[in-house]
């Protein structure tokens, strides 16, 4: 059996673990990769996540814009007030599918005070539904939306082995295990309304909802005489939260016009539970250390204030700037020993611009696309070890026309990256695939006959 100096021992070692930030990358690629999962980065253990850039295929091509955008020919779900921006009687629906492929590196003798030179480097693939939103009239200039996107995501494993001569001479070869996997989502039901054929006014109720599961283990891989230790929290989230948003058009010259709009997420605290549990495990089976539920109430989200402005022309082009902001500094964020980590204000500055050559064009398919490009910076919501973590990219997208009325495929790529080598940090750098299909119908028509 282990004496209490030795348990001391290992239990100091697997609380630096997540100082051991670098260790993440080592780990060979297919040994990262998770089916179906929404996200794969080591900032994902911290808070509630890593935060999703929000939008369809349509907003995040354009670099994520949307708070200030209407278009009647795809769903922006961004700005509640952007729902009214539609023909009169069409059902609208738009699902799609996410696809990324993440690289990663870092500096070994800054990461973890080592003497390497070479930087280590790994890759990793994830894959997972979107969102779905569908859209439809209530009466006259209103309407109603519902759908579910991803709010954030949980991904990431590290391992390493036990490197103290000591402790393998007396114990065997050790392995450590932090892991996490999760993500909360939301979902929401919204309306609105339409003054004066400019002032359009819109509301949404959210719910948010997911679970996250983080967990550490140190394994005994040689020696069967010694109880392998397992423990982790599970998180079973829920939320009530409500979005406000404001659009006001301004007509310019001739089909261009201006809208400016404004978004206003509420704070909210999420609840659910809080699932505390620690066992070991032997060559005689399972025993549980203890396992303790006790209410969540340390996990929660700030407002957000989001501003946008866009110049329009109808069927040609559009141009578009969004700003948000949210300050978590005064959010709770659980500590992990061996890391700094400090909440801060997030923020971020999107720029987007789409444009179709002739949408009308009978003789060239190619002219009747729509090309979109953005680019985008962000600021996260914790700062690790003193050191701001940026998310800065470019984006790119095109929507291809389909058969009637408004259907099109809506496809976008987003490169960029996330993290500095400079900064002590893993850097990480990715391509992201959306893919969407954008349905449209006509409701309550009735066809003559003669």
């Amino acid at each position: 059996m282990l004496n209490n100096s030795t348990i001391r021992k290992f239990r100091r070692i697997a609380a630096t673990l997540p100082a051991l930030f670098v260790l993440f990358i080592a780990l060979p690629s297919s040994a990262q990769t998770i089916a179906a999962d929404g996200s794969f980065t080591p900032y994902s253990m911290f808070g509630v996540g890593s935060l999703v850039r929000p939008g369809t295929s349509y907003n995040l091509s354009m670099g994520g814009i949307g708070i200030g955008d209407r278009n009647f020919r795809y769903i922006n779900y961004i700005n509640p007030a952007a729902v009214t921006e539609r023909q009169a009687q069409s059902f609208m629906l738009d699902f799609g599918i996410e696809q990324g492929n993440i690289y990663y590196t870092a500096n070994p003798a800054t990461a973890i005070g080592g003497t390497g030179s070479d930087l280590l480097k790994s890759v990793n693939n994830t894959f997972n539904m979107h969102h779905i939103i569908a859209s439809f009239p209530i009466w006259k200039s209103s309407a109603f939306k519902v759908g579910i996107v991803p709010y954030s995501n949980v991904g990431y494993k590290f391992v390493t082995t036990e490197s103290n001569d000591e402790m393998v001479a007396e114990a065997g070869d050790i392995k450590y295990s932090k892991i996490g996997q999760g993500s909360i989502y939301r979902t929401f039901i919204g309306a609105g309304a339409t003054f004066w054929d400019r002032l359009s006014v819109g509301a949404d109720l959210q719910f948010y909802f997911g679970t996250i599961n983080r967990y550490s283990s140190a394994t005994f891989t040689t020696n069967t005489s010694f109880r392998s230790i397992n423990s982790g929290w599970t998180f079973v989230s829920r939320a009530i939260s409500g979005k406000f948003g404001l659009q006001y058009r301004q007509p310019l010259v001739g089909n261009t016009s201006a809208t400016i709009g404004v978004t206003y997420d509420l704070a909210t605290t999420f609840r659910g539970e809080n699932i505390r549990y620690a066992y070991g495990v032997s060559a005689s089976g399972k025993d549980t250390v203890f396992h303790r539920n006790t209410p969540l109430e340390t996990m929660s989200i700030p407002s957000e204030l989001g501003v946008g402005f866009t110049i329009r022309n109808t069927e040609k082009w559009m141009v578009g700037f969004d700003y948000t902001r949210s300050n978590w500094t005064n959010y709770f964020l659980e500590k992990t020993p061996g890391v700094d980590i400090k909440p801060t204000t997030a923020q971020t500055f999107r720029l987007g611009f789409e444009v179709t050559p002739n949408r009308y064009d009978i003789r060239y398919y190619l002219k009747t696309l729509t090309y979109r490009a953005g680019a985008y910076y962000e600021q996260n919501y914790f700062t690790l070890n003193g050191s701001p973590i940026t998310r800065q990219g470019i984006t790119l997208g095109v929507s291809f026309p389909v058969f009637r009325y408004y259907n099109a495929v809506t496809f976008g790529v987003d490169i960029g990256q996330r993290g500095s080598v400079a900064d002590n940090l893993i850097r990480e750098r990715y391509f992201l695939f959306t893919l969407s299909f954008d349905l449209h119908d006509i409701w309550f028509i009735k066809t003559l006959y003669q």
